[in-house]
């Protein structure tokens, strides 16, 4: 089915190929929508002119008000959530607009935060309110800048609303997200459960079939196809970790609901990147042991994996022990995968001509104990200055020597390759939070001025170097909230 909602062909492929995973639900109301951020590029990659998004036609749709015969939906999943099952979580406060097909072929999701309460909804009012939605706007387009797979944001409008929090009433905002997919690891967890209650794995094989067939096609061929999407989800997710271990990102919430199929990262809430290199740094005020640690986010999406191969188990094999045999050699894969492209990454990082364990061991150590912005030094070893970055630079000299004899041939050539994986610019802590307050007090300029900056991370540009490091002012430690 396909339904021309003002401005886009908007297509319902989910909710018709699995209908148990989702529940009719409209967005509630929005009194006096008002358009805070819109990415340009990103409607235009969706087929539709930026201008017609900012008519009252394309807020109301921003906003999730279309035609009566567009059925949207929420969609339901489970999740373990810090390690603790939730049998049934689902979109508590967000629906699914629909999908469409974009200018490349490809199908989005088209998807609102902040709509109002569904049936799913865990408490609250199902709202959402300005800060936490452009944060994920903001994050999202760094991810997307540093060439991160990520959903991003299309827009950002204010409601006209006030939403009673805990720290006062702040201004309503609904943000709307375009995704390759939401299909995440809890979506099969919801459906395998719902196979072992009922003894009907239907569900369960149509789910298993529709990812195939959004985002790997080519495991429809294979002689065990559902054991070749998981090698292929596994592989996704492998890749995309590493991405963020070499750019210092911490997700925060590392739910198996906050896991793609897609291998997209998802939810921007705790999220923040890391300023002194240090494995425990934690930023979520809710992750008090420290699970979803940069240094713990490889184990953490291996142990989701895990929970994504019982989900799957009826479907790999019909003989219980076969399944898990082959399941876990195929999760077995992942921690070789993972560090061969870590070793690759850091060696690129490094500007060295081949991985050299020892190497990067006693660099990371180094910056570790000498607390060193993770950020600065890849950008500064390029540039010849990072031994300015050490209180004491003697065990940097010596580490520095040893890499030189690695080095290729090519200096120049070097150099310019690691400024283009060694980002210059990323979101500093104390510029997204400056941004958010503003924009949340009506001065949307600093907004908008960072997500300019972070949307080209690797390009130095003049009268940028104030958004080069972490806070001068240094503080308490920073700290987030799963606000999203």
């Amino acid at each position: 089915m396909t339904v021309a909602a003002n401005l886009f062909r908007l297509e319902d492929s989910y909710a018709r190929a699995v209908p148990g995973l989702s529940v009719p639900f409209k967005a509630a109301p929005a009194p006096a929508p008002e358009l805070l951020a819109l990415n340009q590029e990103l409607a235009a990659e969706l087929g539709v002119d930026p201008a017609d998004l900012r008519e009252p036609s394309g807020l109301a749709l921003l906003v999730g008000q279309v035609p009566e015969e567009v059925t949207t939906v929420a969609q339901a999943y489970a999740g373990h959530q810090f390690g603790l099952y939730s049998p049934r979580l689902g979109d508590g406060r967000a629906v699914l607009l629909g999908e469409v097909i974009d200018t490349a072929g490809r199908r989005r999701d088209v998807h609102l935060k902040g709509s109002g309460r569904t049936r799913f909804a865990r408490g609250g009012d199902g709202k959402a309110v300005v800060g936490p939605m452009l944060r994920e706007y903001l994050i999202g387009e760094a991810m997307h800048g540093l060439g991160i797979p990520t959903t991003r944001a299309l827009a950002v409008v204010a409601t006209g609303e006030r939403v009673y929090r805990e720290d006062g009433r702040q201004p309503g905002a609904v943000l709307a997200r375009v995704a390759a997919s939401h299909l995440r690891v809890g979506t099969f967890q919801y459906a395998a459960q719902y196979a072992a209650q009922s003894g009907d794995p239907d569900l369960l094989r149509s789910l298993a079939d529709y990812a195939i067939a959004r985002h790997y096609p080519e495991a429809a061929g294979a002689p065990n196809r559902y054991l070749d999407l998981y090698r292929r989800v596994v592989a996704a997710q492998a890749s995309l970790v590493t991405r963020w271990m070499l750019v210092g990102f911490v997700h925060g919430v590392m739910n198996t609901d906050n896991t793609t199929i897609s291998g997209e990262t998802i939810d921007y809430g705790p999220c923040a990147f890391m300023d002194a290199f240090d494995p425990a740094t934690v930023f979520s005020s809710i992750d008090h042991q420290g699970r979803y640690a940069y240094g713990n986010q490889p184990g953490v999406l291996q142990w989701n994996l895990a929970r994504l191969a019982e989900a799957l188990l009826p479907l790999i094999d019909e003989d219980s022990e076969a399944a898990v045999e082959a399941a876990t050699e195929v999760l077995n894969g992942f921690a070789g995968a993972y560090e061969r492209q870590l070793g690759e990454g850091m060696a690129a990082k490094l500007g060295l001509v081949a991985p050299d364990r020892e190497l990067m061991k006693e660099i990371m150590e180094l910056l570790q104990r000498q607390q060193v912005d993770f950020t600065q030094f890849f950008r500064a070893l390029s540039g010849g200055t990072a031994r300015t970055l050490f209180t004491e630079p003697e065990p940097f000299d010596a580490w520095a020597a040893r890499r030189e004899a690695r080095l290729p041939a090519d200096r120049a050539a070097m150099a310019a390759a690691m400024d283009r994986i060694n980002p210059l610019y990323i979101p500093r802590n104390h510029r997204v939070e400056e941004a958010l307050a503003k924009a949340t007090a009506g001065d949307l300029e600093p907004f908008h001025r960072l997500v300019e900056v972070v949307s080209r991370p690797f390009d130095e540009r003049p009268g940028l170097a104030d958004y080069t490091g972490p806070d001068p002012a240094g503080g308490a430690p920073y700290v987030t909230y799963c606000g999203t």
